[in-house]
C-alpha cells in the first residue's frame, strides 16, 4: 500500500468509489463503518445527487444527518461514466464510534442477556415479544453490564407498545476494524410497528458496541470478538 492509499484509509471521513451500476469499487475503513448502517444505494443516489454536471469535482457545503451521523460537506468527483468518487465531511460534533471500547469485555451468551432483559420488562409491561435469535451465533466477548443497561433503557422507551420484535442476527458481508484489525458485526434489533420518543435513553460514551436510533427501532451492533 503506497503513502497515499494509507492516507485515505485513515482519514476519518468516509470516502468511496461507485461503479456506473452503483457496485462499490472501493471504501476506506471509515466508510466501511458507514455501510453497516446506511444502505449502499443511498450513499450512491447521494453522489449523484451533489455530482457536477460536467466531467471534473464538486465540493457542495451541506447540512446532512444520516443515522448518527451529521455531514457539513461533500465532494464528489467522475472522470468518465464508469466511475463516480464521493467524499463525506462529519461534522466535528460527530462522535468517532468506531474507537470501540473493548478493554473490559468477557465471553457471555447474548441470548441469555437479551432473555433477562424481556423478562425484567415483563414484570413492568404487557409487552408481547416476539424473537427472532439466530442460534449459530457463537458466545463472545462483550461488556455484559453495560449492555443489559442499555437493553433495559430501550424496553423501558418501549413500554407503551403491544409488541416488539428482537431480533439477534450476524451481518453477512459487514464487518468493523479495531485497532487494526477486522471483527463481524452481531446486530441486536429491538422494533415495533409504530413511531417512538427515544429521548430518555441515555448512553455513556466510549462504549464497546454501536448503538443506532431509528423512528421505530434501535440497533445495537457488536463487534464478534471470540
Amino acid at each position: 500500500m503506497s503513502f497515499f492509499e494509507e492516507w485515505v484509509e485513515l482519514d476519518l471521513n468516509p470516502i468511496l468509489s461507485f461503479s456506473s451500476n452503483s457496485k462499490i469499487i472501493y471504501s476506506n475503513s471509515e466508510a466501511q463503518f458507514l455501510l453497516n448502517r446506511i444502505k449502499q444505494k443511498e450513499l450512491f443516489d447521494l453522489a449523484l445527487t451533489y455530482a457536477p454536471k460536467t466531467f471534473g469535482a464538486q465540493t457542495s457545503y451541506i447540512d446532512l444527518s444520516i443515522k448518527n451521523y451529521t455531514f457539513y460537506a461533500i465532494t464528489v468527483m467522475y472522470e468518465n461514466e464508469d466511475e463516480i468518487h464521493m467524499k463525506l465531511y462529519k461534522s466535528a460534533m460527530v462522535k468517532k464510534e468506531n474507537n470501540l471500547n473493548i478493554k473490559n469485555i468477557n465471553v457471555t451468551n447474548i441470548f441469555t442477556l437479551v432473555d433477562l432483559a424481556i423478562s425484567t420488562s415483563k414484570i413492568k409491561t404487557n409487552i408481547n415479544f416476539i424473537k427472532n435469535y439466530d442460534p449459530s451465533i457463537p458466545e463472545f466477548k462483550l461488556d455484559a453490564s453495560t449492555f443489559i443497561k442499555t437493553l433495559n433503557q430501550i424496553f423501558e422507551a418501549f413500554k407503551d407498545k403491544k409488541s416488539v420484535t428482537c431480533s439477534i442476527l450476524l451481518k453477512i458481508g459487514e464487518y468493523i476494524k479495531i485497532d487494526g484489525k477486522k471483527y463481524s458485526l452481531i446486530s441486536v434489533e429491538i422494533s415495533s410497528n409504530e413511531k417512538n420518543d427515544f429521548s430518555s435513553i441515555n448512553i455513556k460514551e466510549n462504549n464497546s458496541f454501536i448503538l443506532t436510533l431509528d423512528e421505530d427501532k434501535i440497533t445495537i451492533d457488536l463487534p464478534l470478538i471470540l
